[in-house]
């Protein structure tokens, strides 16, 4: 795995650290408390249901950045389809990893384990986030800008009052002379 795969799934894994940590009550600027209030639980049942929208949604994000790419490569836009083909590959593999959490999730389910079921869930819903992520940043892809407008022409101008190049102190090398390295007289053998 490359070093930025490895990193994204550490975050992944902090943010899923993050999500499950309980709530507690922070002040607001004027002194009051602000209530946080604990994710919903879903029964197993909707859990299955919303795994299988929120892998739909996925879906479509990956329809919407390959028509993208598509178009991108059509128009041989080289910078475009490197950064939509990144994008896509990414998103793929998110939209992979949750269906296998999904399968997971299927299965925990059937053995009531529910700890197992909402941390699959969880980590599903952590992937459908960072697909979201990855399809906003495939729609801020920039690509090459079309500066040159019609043919290119160079003009060279020479300036009339400069002196003219001087080759006459210019002698080719004597192919006759043989350079040779001096021997050290210093040198002790």
């Amino acid at each position: 795995m490359r070093l930025s795969s490895k990193l994204k799934w550490i975050g992944a894994f902090f943010a899923i650290a993050a999500m499950t940590v309980p709530a507690f009550a922070q002040t607001d600027g004027a002194g009051g408390q602000v209530a946080f209030q604990k994710q919903q639980q879903l029964s197993p049942q909707a859990q299955i249901v919303e795994a299988d929208t929120q892998i739909a949604r996925m879906e479509q994000s990956t329809g919407n950045v390959r028509r993208q790419l598509e178009a991108a490569r059509a128009g041989r836009d080289v910078v475009k389809t490197l950064c939509l083909n990144d994008k896509l590959s990414q998103i793929d593999v998110a939209t992979r990893s949750a269906k296998d959490r999904r399968q997971s999730l299927q299965l925990a389910n059937s053995r009531n384990d529910a700890e197992l079921g909402n941390h699959e869930f969880t980590v599903l819903t952590v992937l459908r986030q960072r697909t979201e992520q990855l399809t906003a940043e495939a729609n801020q892809c920039i690509g090459e800008e079309a500066t040159l407008i019609g043919e290119a022409k160079v003009t060279t101008t020479v300036d009339p009052t400069l002196p003219p190049d001087d080759d006459t102190n210019f002698t080719a090398p004597d192919p006759n002379i043989v350079l040779t390295q001096p021997s050290c007289t210093s040198c002790s053998n």
